[in-house]
């Protein structure tokens, strides 16, 4: 791996220090891409994407086997509007000691 300069380390930081906000965007689009999907192999893809980010956020295991199951936009975009209102939340990371 390429060493970073201070200036990109930053960068880097600041991303992963804003992974989960940038994660729920990610899940907001997606569910509008998959109402506008029009092939399965478009879709099927999409939903793959869906519950990598779903398992990044650290969604409860029962509501996304679910969602997966399903495969309902509408129910995923019950999850998103779960996790805008603060419904779902990710656990807080411990402090290294």
């Amino acid at each position: 791996m390429a060493d970073h300069s201070e200036y990109q380390k930053k960068i880097i930081k600041r991303y992963y220090d804003n992974r989960d906000q940038l994660d729920e965007t990610k899940l907001a689009e997606l569910v509008t891409s998959l109402y506008l999907a029009s092939t399965d192999k478009q879709r099927d893809k999409l939903w793959t994407t869906a519950r990598d980010v779903m398992e990044r956020l650290e969604i409860p295991q029962t509501r996304l086997n679910h969602v997966w199951e399903r495969r309902d936009p509408a129910i995923l975009a019950e999850v998103v509007k779960d996790l805008q209102s603060g419904v779902l939340r990710k656990k807080p990371n411990k402090p290294a000691t």
